[in-house]
């Protein structure tokens, strides 16, 4: 690029274009995110089966899984406001996700082992506080990858880097959540051992810190940022500011329009997904296999476990195809219209499963959960890139993922009393409910301001 016409630029007032970056460029800036969700997918497809291993009953799952939300509301403001103002040998963003997949790694390793460290504290506990450790880790991890899309695309390439980041995003996700089964198949023993976690699971989750690893480490050495001199010449001087928490909390009493709007969205999105992730479990093996009373260490309960993990694996497999096409599809419909078809067919495959009496179709009712989940992953982001001061996109993708851990918090607090008061203990009402929320999510978009479509209209 001319470096002097960008200085004049500079000079001038006016703003520099960024630089358009190739497929080649944007996919390796972007593969640390297979590796995210490739341990991402783990926990999601495994967490409540390894839980109810050590002793949780399935009402007190939400308040297991809780834990991660919170924490993810913590992390994620602070990480963003930091990665905005750091820079260093190692880079800006880069810090923050080299640290968060090194403590995940870790995170993955111990889970599964958590009933070898029962002289000292219950497994259970120990198990719950991996759980908190991974989502801690996971978020360290993710939103700095998000702003880097941010911070090195024009707006015009902005959702053609966030499809390609939801495709690896669902290849990591797929392969996870296929290899306990696959494992199984290959030898690796069902049944749970003495410390209450089966082989293939185990295996699984050693893989999956392999994995999270080499990706990020992937894009460490093969993508750059921006140094802050020219940085500055594309998204301008950053705003002075007041350090920390004041920060934070003048940041989001200010949020965009278009933030606030996509709040409610998020909101229904997402309490839907959290009870897809804790209740289908159990919701398959009581409702479609048919299994009553103390089941959590059966053969049958781990072939239904599989089975949802492998079927979790179906619907980011469709996400990760799907995301490809969202850049095409939002130039026909426009971007709200996309991620509320996306959402309306998620809702339907939600609603589905309780008409389900053959495990295989789980896969279909997962076609339509693949379609939401690869829009959820890019379009909000999409929108909300466009509303959002350059300077302040670390802090602000912090601040969003309060809408993502505040409805998870909600259903943590009261799904498991609903299961088991309102349900008389049969989760698959819960999942009924999560593809009414995803319908609600659907119709709430309509009315979302987004800026980057309805300014070039007027």
């Amino acid at each position: 690029m001319d470096t002097s016409s960008s200085k004049s630029s500079t000079e001038n007032g006016a703003l520099s274009p960024k630089p358009r970056l190739s497929i080649w460029q944007i996919f390796t800036m972007s593969f640390g995110f297979l590796g995210i969700q490739f341990g991402f997918a783990l926990q999601n497809g495994n967490t409540s089966r390894i839980l109810r291993s050590f002793g949780a009953d399935v009402d007190q799952l939400p308040m297991f899984w809780i834990v991660a939300p919170l924490v993810g509301m913590i992390v994620q403001p602070i990480i963003g406001h930091y990665s905005d103002r750091t820079w260093n040998k190692v880079g800006r963003r880069k810090p923050y996700f080299l640290t968060g997949a090194l403590l995940s790694s870790i995170a993955l390793l111990i889970l599964p082992n958590s009933g070898n460290f029962a002289g000292f504290l219950p497994a259970l506990w120990i198990g719950a506080g991996m759980v908190m450790v991974m989502d801690a880790s996971f978020n360290i991890a993710m939103e700095p990858f998000r702003a880097l899309v941010a911070d090195n695309l024009p707006d015009s390439q902005r959702t053609m880097g966030f499809s390609i980041q939801t495709f690896l995003i669902g290849l990591g996700a797929v392969v996870g959540s296929a290899l306990p089964e696959i494992l199984s198949k290959f030898g690796f023993s069902m049944q749970a051992g003495s410390d209450g976690v089966a082989d293939n699971i185990k295996y699984a989750f050693y893989i999956g810190a392999l994995v999270f690893m080499v990706a990020i480490l992937v894009t460490h050495f093969f993508s750059r940022e921006y140094p802050p001199a020219e940085y500055e010449r594309y998204h301008g001087k950053a705003e002075s500011s007041k350090n920390g928490l004041g920060q934070i909390l003048h940041d989001f009493r200010n949020m965009p329009r278009t933030m606030k709007q996509l709040g409610l969205v998020q909101f229904f999105s997402w309490f839907a997904l959290f009870s897809m992730w804790v209740f289908t479990t159990d919701a398959v093996a009581t409702h479609v296999y048919g299994l009553s009373g103390d089941y959590s260490q059966s053969v049958a309960y781990n072939e239904a476990g599989n089975k949802v993990s492998s079927a979790f694996g179906v619907y980011n497999f469709v996400a990760m195809f799907y995301a490809l096409l969202l850049p095409l599809i939002a130039k026909f419909f426009g971007r709200k219209l996309t991620h509320a078809i996306s959402l309306f067919a998620g809702g339907i495959g939600l609603i589905s499963i309780f008409f389900i009496r053959d495990p295989k179709m789980l896969n279909l009712s997962m076609v339509g959960v693949g379609l939401a989940w690869a829009s959820i992953l890019a379009m909000p982001y999409v929108i909300l890139s466009s509303s959002i001061p350059a300077g302040k996109l670390g802090i602000y993708m912090g601040i969003f993922n309060f809408f993502i851990t505040l409805p998870q918090i909600v259903n943590g607090l009261f799904g498991g009393w609903i299961v088991k008061h309102l349900y008389a203990g049969q989760p698959i009402y819960a999942i009924v409910l999560a593809g009414v929320f995803m319908i609600c999510a659907a119709i709430s978009v309509i009315y979302v301001y987004d800026p980057g479509t309805e300014k070039n209209r007027s």
